[in-house]
């Protein structure tokens, strides 16, 4: 398969800047596998989609205050550094993504604030740095003094305080991601409570969003490309709820990943690189809800996975022409 088989036309416009007023007013598009077709609907609709016997899968990882704003000690330009994951026990070593790329050598010192200094220790095969903090703080509480909300490039905008609250899911706990979960982005207390009186269980997993999942995909032919490792968890509790459902809804593509992580290995904690393409054996998720995707990512060649190359980009076309908000801060897809 080429990556370019996974590509569609977007007009820029269509690119969500912001998020919405209200979290669940976002529209759905309703993708049925089996019969070839899909509907125009609302996210408000999904409670209506869940039966006793299902299980809501949803991603509780919580997105860090990761990008971080200073200079190189000794000189004034401006440097952009964006934590991946921290790679010490003590979380004061992280591996980092930095620009401008070639000014950031090994041994150059850092500054971000008078309480937080780092050092860069080494570079990676892909350009990533390896950066060493010093603070007389917890290093946590200074990203969130300093850190802004790592917004994805293509939301051409810094980001504000409202993102600290909009770019994180109601149900996140476990800190560790650079970027949200977007389908679990839409969701409420009230959904959420919705979805329960339907009959559905709610299952928590954890995955920690970094390169796995954003990084573009670098080889012309998608099976040469590799995703790097991202951390994840599920608790023996999370995993006989979900193992017990009739069917499965996994909220977002790092939900899925999980499951089908866990199902393929039987471990329920580590490191997966798992990449879902064409022709991937499906063992435990049903059903998925999830945001629309960039053309030529690991993301979109998931959704293609479980849906059909051609139905999938059929309905993105669709979308698109019906004006749907697109990526992070946009509309979302059911695909049942």
């Amino acid at each position: 398969m080429l990556l370019s088989e996974f590509d569609y036309a977007l007009p820029e416009e269509l690119i969500a800047q912001q998020p919405l007023d209200e979290r669940d007013s976002s529209r759905m598009l309703v993708l049925y596998r089996r019969e070839g077709r899909w509907e125009d609907r609302a996210f408000r609709d999904l409670p209506s989609f869940l039966h006793p016997g299902d299980c809501l899968v949803l991603n509780d990882s919580r997105v860090l205050p990761s990008r971080l704003y200073g200079h190189r000690t000794g000189h004034t330009g401006h440097i952009e550094v964006l934590l991946l994951h921290p790679i010490a026990s003590d979380a004061l070593t992280w591996r980092a993504l930095v620009r401008p790329g070639r000014k950031m050598r090994t041994g150059d010192g850092l500054e971000f604030a008078p309480f937080l200094h780092g050092k860069i220790l080494g570079r990676g095969e892909l350009g990533e740095r390896t950066v060493q903090f010093e603070t007389d703080r917890d290093i946590y509480q200074a990203l969130e003094q300093v850190g802004h909300i790592p917004l994805p490039p293509y939301i051409k905008r810094p980001d504000t305080a409202a993102d600290r609250e909009r770019y994180q899911t109601v149900f996140a706990r476990e800190r560790g991601s650079v970027a949200a979960p977007t389908a679990g982005l839409h969701f409420t207390a009230g959904t959420l409570e919705q979805c329960r009186s339907a009959g559905a269980e709610i299952a928590h997993v954890t995955l920690h969003v970094g390169l796995g999942t954003f990084q573009p995909l670098h080889q012309d032919e998608v099976e040469r490309n590799t995703l790097h490792t991202e951390r994840y968890g599920v608790s023996p509790e999370a995993w006989q709820t979900i193992g017990g459902a009739e069917r499965v809804i996994a909220a977002g593509t790092t939900s899925v990943r999980t499951v089908e992580s866990v199902a393929a290995t039987g471990q329920l904690g580590g490191e997966t690189d798992l990449f879902i393409r064409p022709g991937f054996d499906f063992r435990r998720v049903d059903a998925m809800l999830t945001n629309f995707h960039l053309p030529r990512t690991s993301l979109l060649v998931l959704v293609c996975a479980f849906a059909g190359r051609e139905l999938a980009l059929a309905a993105y076309r669709h979308a698109v022409e019906q004006c749907y908000r697109f990526f992070s801060y946009g509309d979302c897809m059911l695909i049942l």
